[in-house]
């Protein structure tokens, strides 16, 4: 039971997750059937689960949950902001339920028991009688009988008799009378829309259709049957009763997991004959050969063409498409998951590491004895590394979608409690990055969506004013870029004020009065611990505690924070971050005789230092000014520097720069340790690795060492007058 208790822990919060994202696409999307089913199959399968593992309270409250959703579903009450509202609310309460059944509620029990008796009362208004039902729309084009006789439990059959029946030696009313044979024929009514003026009337045609009300406990294959000579002169139309729809619909759900076309589903259930799926099929096949106008002249879904045909309900098509969803969605994910536990997949990626570490060492070993087989067996088992290598950080990555969604909640009721119109535009969300570095990164892009919806985006009214869409845009976009992952988180909004954050910064000492700042420098005061340019703290941010934690979580990642803004327009923050935490591709350089690892992806080209004064920290590389780094000078590493040098020309984020070594080593994997707490405000180190020989490599950080030599360029740049003062 305990087993079956974390399965159910960790499917119900995946499926938490996925009412939680449609119950948002359904506010935005109403009418979306295939939305509305899905809903319900989730909450369907949290109860299902609850009651597995005897978790009362959720599967009681589930229950409860679910019967709304099934009227929902059914149209028998309409989807509005108050009902959406409310099944967030539920939402959110199932898993404080989940969390309490796992013994990490926040809440204690009585809490939980108020919110769960207030939550119900809520619900019970949407019950049977809490609540006026939504009309049902009628089938398009089907004429409803006017009889207080027909409707839940009777036939509905519409035909339409061809001009030549009579001719053929058919009469129609023998197949009325033959009609009897399997039923009561409560009301017919007689159509003579067709018949033309008494003058232009021909006697051997026929103008007349009929709509009949037949109350049956035959089949529907039985009632066409009764039409079966006359079936290609006549159009005919059988719907089941209103009863027999859900009779349908439960025949469905109760379909074994099989992989069926739809009409196939319809056809075993009885809802629709094989003469009426073909039929439906031949109008499908005309209409994508243009014989057949066609909306947009689109190939048109099997079930849109049923309906419109009047042969089946939209209810029993729209549960006919859900389960086709339900067992591919199913089958797919059989087929492509396998539940492992975190704690053995970072075995497994500690175990590789030391695995490319001891193939190092092999390597090294072979060529110091120059043996030929065994440099050529150590060559390939450094081939099987690399691959083993690539493959394990691939099990631990993850799209970043999976976090943008999630912003989706927060943007929705931020906005109700601003009362601010924003729209979430996320793109990028199928690019991987490994699941550690996901994790930590949530809370930081939380911080950042909270600034721009508070601070960033303006009320409609005011942006109305200024010429703007009163309906805000956030945009969370990611994509790859030299080895690293790149997370913008952009509006549409006021944009930064410049002056009111160098003000700030003066008020709280931060800056000198009469410093001169660049307005990125100025921008980058707002990491700064409790500065906060907001005029009242909300619920969402102003107390100037959120975007220096941001910052600190970046770097404790070896990311960076970059922010541009333009007044009026709007502010855009750049995170950029390495794609993994565990094992790098790398570049090994020497000075002084200590090894230093420079991450591949950050390497543009290797070229030997011109001659140049020592006490230069810039030279010309093909007519361009390269700013440079000596690390023998930048760690202050002893003895005296080498006749010729190397330059490696690193590049990040578009800026490049040179850093300058005693000579080169090559390339290798390195396994990345992390500094001890004594080394983490080192500047230029990023970490440590072991290399074959044994000997511990520090790890070069390329964007802090980028922006040193920037500072170092910007120094000698200085007219020498500023520099004498």
């Amino acid at each position: 039971m305990d087993e079956l208790k974390q399965v159910f822990l960790q499917e119900s919060g995946e499926q938490l997750d996925a009412l939680e994202t449609l119950l948002l696409e359904l506010e935005a999307r109403p009418d979306d059937e295939t939305t509305l089913n899905g809903i319900f199959r989730a909450a369907h399968t949290i109860k299902g689960a609850a009651g597995m593992v005897e978790a009362v309270a959720v599967e009681s409250f589930a229950h409860v949950v679910e019967n709304v959703l099934d009227r929902l579903r059914n149209h028998e009450i309409a989807v509005t902001t108050e009902l959406a509202a409310l099944m967030l609310a539920c939402t959110d309460h199932l898993r404080v339920l989940v969390a309490n059944e796992a013994g990490t509620a926040q809440m204690g029990a009585a809490e939980i028991e108020a919110q769960t008796a207030s939550l119900l009362a809520r619900l019970r208004a949407f019950g049977p009688g809490g609540q006026v039902q939504a009309p049902k729309a009628a089938e398009p084009g089907v004429q409803r009988i006017p009889s207080p006789q027909t409707g839940h439990s009777c036939w509905h059959i519409s035909v339409r008799f061809g001009p030549d029946v009579l001719r053929q030696g058919m009469d129609p009313e023998n197949f009325l009378r033959f009609l009897e044979t399997v039923g009561n024929i409560r009301h017919v009514e007689t159509l003579a829309d067709k018949m033309p003026p008494a003058a232009e009337m021909d006697p051997e045609l026929c103008y007349l259709g009929f709509e009949i009300a037949l109350e049956s406990a035959a089949d529907k294959q039985t009632i066409e049957d009764v039409f079966a000579f006359v079936r290609d002169e006549c159009s005919l139309s059988i719907l089941p009763p209103n009863a027999k729809v859900d009779d349908y619909v439960e025949l469905i759900e109760s379909l074994p997991e099989d992989t069926l076309r739809l009409g196939e589903i319809l056809v075993r259930i009885g809802a629709l004959t094989a003469d009426e799926l073909s039929e439906g099929l031949r109008a499908q096949a005309a209409s994508a050969e243009g014989e057949v106008p066609a909306d947009e002249h689109r190939e048109k879904p099997i079930g849109e063409i049923l309906v419109a045909q009047q042969v089946v309900q939209p209810e029993v098509v729209a549960a006919a498409v859900a389960k086709q969803t339900q067992v591919s969605e199913k089958k797919a994910q059989d087929a492509k998951l396998i539940r492992v536990p975190a704690d053995k997949l970072d075995h497994l990626i500690n175990l590789v590491g030391e695995l490319v570490i001891a193939g190092a060492a092999t390597s090294l070993l072979a060529h110091k004895r120059s043996d030929g087989e065994l440099i050529e067996s150590s060559s390939l088992l450094t081939r099987l590394v690399e691959e083993i290598r690539d493959a394990s950080l691939q099990l631990r990555t993850v799209q970043i979608g999976e976090t943008f969604n999630r912003f989706h909640r927060l943007v929705r009721d931020a906005c109700k409690d601003l009362g601010k119109d924003v729209e979430l535009v996320i793109s990028g969300g199928e690019t991987e990055l490994d699941k550690s570095i996901v994790e930590k990164i949530g809370d930081p892009l939380m911080h950042l969506v909270r600034n721009s919806l508070d601070h960033g985006i303006e009320a409609p009214a005011v942006r109305a004013a200024a010429g703007k869409s009163p309906r805000g845009t956030l945009l969370l976009n990611a994509y790859h870029d030299a080895g690293n992952i790149v997370i913008e988180v952009a509006d549409d909004g006021a944009g930064l004020n410049r002056d009111k954050i160098l003000a700030k910064a003066i008020e709280r000492g931060l800056v000198e009065p009469d410093i001169h700042l660049s307005d990125r420098e100025i921008y980058d005061l707002i990491f700064a611990p409790g500065l906060s340019t907001a005029d009242q703290v909300t619920n969402l941010s102003g107390r100037g505690v959120g975007m220096d934690v941001v910052r600190r979580n970046l770097q404790a990642l070896r990311g960076t924070i970059n922010v541009s803004s333009q007044s009026g327009q709007g502010t855009r923050l750049t995170l950029r971050l390495p794609l993994t935490l565990a094992i790098i591709d790398g570049f090994l350089v020497v000075s002084a005789n200590r090894s230093y690892v420079i991450p591949l992806d950050a390497v543009v080209e290797c070229v030997e230092r011109p001659e140049m004064e020592h006490d230069r920290n810039y030279f010309n590389l093909r007519g361009q000014v390269l700013p440079s780094v000596c690390l023998r000078e930048g760690f202050g590493l002893p003895g005296e520097r080498p006749a010729r040098e190397s330059v490696v020309v690193v590049q990040y984020a578009g800026q490049r720069a040179g850093i300058v070594v005693d000579r080169l080593a090559g390339e290798l994997q390195a396994v990345i340790k992390p500094l001890g707490a004594i080394f983490r405000h080192l500047q230029g180190i990023g970490g440590s690795t072991i290399l074959g020989s044994g000997e511990v490599a520090l790890i070069l950080d390329i964007p802090a060492l980028i922006k040193i030599s920037g500072q170092a360029e910007q120094r000698m740049l200085v007219r020498p007058e500023q520099r004498s003062a």
